[in-house]
């Protein structure tokens, strides 16, 4: 099996990557299995950028394949907020509800149909000696009222999948790993690296 590094110390997102790449004989592994792994500050301006950066900096250091993502929640009604911002959209810390608070702070009082979201995602492969490969995944959905659902991780519990009549957190593990940001994004990468 061939070890690709996974750029993220987000267990959550692992998870997602591991039981993706297992079917195309990649042994996924993330920045806490490896010692002494940098953050890689995101100073693009778009998701692309941000997965780039981290990827080709992961795969330069180790001298392995890496995958980097970056993805987020953008809200059509907070001009695309809070986008590239989204793990830190309530402040430094990455703090999921509070993030989810602000959010919902926001969008106080606006109708649903005004509450149209996606959630985004950009992966960047980069392998010491090839070009950098990028893909981009995206789901549709809305902005629920309050939180619902146990599932997931991040703005999970507050995003309607269009076609589901569910959040993203009441999805099991399976459904989520079919439909999400980054398993479109994911199995568009699946395809170029059977190629």
């Amino acid at each position: 099996m061939k070890e690709v590094i996974i750029a993220t110390k987000n267990a959550g997102k692992l998870v997602e990557f591991q039981s993706i790449l297992s079917a195309y004989d990649l042994k996924a592994i993330s920045l806490l299995d490896l010692e002494e792994s940098p953050d890689v500050e995101e100073t693009g301006s778009t998701f692309e950028e941000n997965a780039i950066l981290k990827a080709e900096a992961i795969s330069k250091m180790y001298g392995k394949m890496a995958i980097a993502d970056d993805s987020g929640l953008s809200v059509d009604f907070l001009g695309g907020e809070p986008g590239i911002y989204s793990a830190r959209y309530a402040g430094v810390d990455k703090n999921d509800a509070a993030n989810i608070e602000k959010v919902l702070h926001k969008l106080n009082g606006i109708t649903k149909e005004e509450r149209n979201a996606r959630f985004r995602c950009a992966l960047a492969l980069a392998e010491p000696g090839r070009e950098t490969i990028t893909v981009e995944g995206s789901v549709e959905g809305y902005i629920t009222d309050e939180p619902i659902g146990e599932n997931g991780f991040g703005y999970d519990p507050i995003f309607l999948v269009k076609d589901k009549a569910k959040t993203m957190a009441q999805l099991t593990k399976e459904e989520k790993n079919k439909i999400s940001h980054r398993a479109v994004a994911l199995q568009k990468l699946a395809k170029l690296l059977q190629a």
